[in-house]
């Protein structure tokens, strides 16, 4: 039986970005308070969260002390070193979820790609990448274009290289400057994810989500998603396999691809909330981040039902250069009936830099998906960092 006090448990996290910021206000109203770890003072969790440490990823001794303030250990950064939170934890007896072993797994895509081919999960080809040959190979057995990838510190579409021929090879493994791996290019029908929550046995999806890229960076998510329902459903068991690889409790942000015959293919796995996933603090019953703030301690989870269909949009550094943080023209936003502004307290805007998201969600659950998302680009449209 989980019993409540005050002070109630702490939740250490590794990151303090957006993601801790979103985190630490969801783990509040259930008396839960959030220490986290990020290298830079005053981090966008900071003002929301109890407590600060100021230090790297990788800082052992910061982990250690964290470690040491805290009931469990969870990250919102996949830059969290592996090593050092299994070893932490094994001297402090503070458990870390998801395990050290999954972001092992995770850290390294062409891993993540084996452990999953491996247990069935169905993924596009792939193969390792040790020289630009590599490449031309993959290109005469997949055709043309192919998808190289960082295998390790990519996101937001960092480290992807699209090769168009096999001219292009060898500027392009070197544009990725590391280990790579290269995978067929997948026509999809359109990109949807599963946000899943791997609780103390028992596991919650959320409904589908339909994601927008743009160079590789998620502008849009439509929920739910415009999916045939065998396709969503195909989704959903897809998730419900690629976390029966995963180690340890937490949010798993599952992004696929959906082709146009309906079938589904993994693409990435993100072992935390994603933004794919932001959606759910308006349009779900419960928010990404409370299902993970519960099931890091081992709570029961909350409902993962649709209130209503939402639409996200993000909002993107649209400068040239890097300047102080100012959004303007947000009146109409704030004047839209239905519309949520999330602002991350980023104090310095850069060139598509994440500075915050815009959900707009319906009154009623036959609302017109479409209509919601031309209400959210109009708002996206109408606020700016240029001054």
């Amino acid at each position: 039986m989980t019993t409540l006090r005050t002070p109630g448990p702490t939740l250490g996290v590794v990151g303090g970005g957006q993601l801790g910021r979103m985190l630490a206000e969801a783990a509040s109203p259930l008396g839960v308070e959030v220490v986290v770890l990020d290298p830079t003072p005053d981090c966008p969790a900071a003002p929301v969260a109890r407590d600060q440490i100021v230090a790297d990823f990788d800082d052992e001794a910061g982990i250690r002390e964290l470690a040491a303030r805290a009931d469990v250990l969870t990250f919102e950064i996949e830059l969290a070193d592996q090593d050092v939170l299994e070893r932490v934890s094994e001297d402090s007896g503070t458990p870390v979820h998801p395990k050290p072993s999954t972001l092992r797994t995770i850290h390294d895509k062409l891993v993540q790609k084996r452990e999953l081919e491996d247990a069935g999960v169905p993924v596009p080809p792939f193969r390792e990448v040790e020289d630009a040959d590599d490449i031309r190979d993959a290109i005469d057995d997949y055709g043309a274009p192919v998808m190289l990838k960082a295998r390790t510190g990519g996101y937001d579409g960092r480290g992807n290289v699209p090769v168009e021929s096999k001219a292009d090879a060898d500027e392009a493994l070197e544009s990725v400057a590391g280990p790579a791996m290269v995978e067929s290019f997948v026509d999809f029908e359109r990109e949807v994810s599963v946000i899943a929550v791997k609780g103390d046995d028992e596991v919650a999806t959320f409904p589908l989500g339909e994601n927008v890229h743009v160079d590789e960076i998620l502008r849009e998510t439509i929920v739910p998603a415009r999916s045939s329902e065998a396709a969503a459903e195909r989704a959903y068991d897809v998730a419900r396999d690629v976390l029966e690889v995963m180690d340890g409790r937490g949010v798993y942000g599952i992004e696929l691809f959906e082709t146009p015959d309906g079938e589904i293919l993994l693409n990435e796995i993100a072992p935390r909330p994603h933004n794919s996933g932001h959606w759910t603090i308006e349009g779900a019953q419960s928010s990404q981040f409370e299902q993970h703030t519960r099931a890091v301690l081992g709570w029961s989870l909350g409902s993962t039902e649709l209130r209503s269909p939402t639409v996200l949009t993000n909002l993107l550094g649209d400068v040239d250069e890097e300047r102080r943080a100012e959004l303007g023209d947000i009146d109409r936003l704030l004047e839209t009936p239905g519309a949520n502004l999330h602002w991350y307290g980023k104090r310095q805007v850069r060139p598509l830099r994440k500075m915050g998201h815009v959900t707009v969600s319906a009154e009623d659950e036959d609302a017109d998906v479409e209509a919601l998302l031309e209400t959210a680009r109009e708002l996206e449209d109408a606020v700016t960092f240029r001054n």
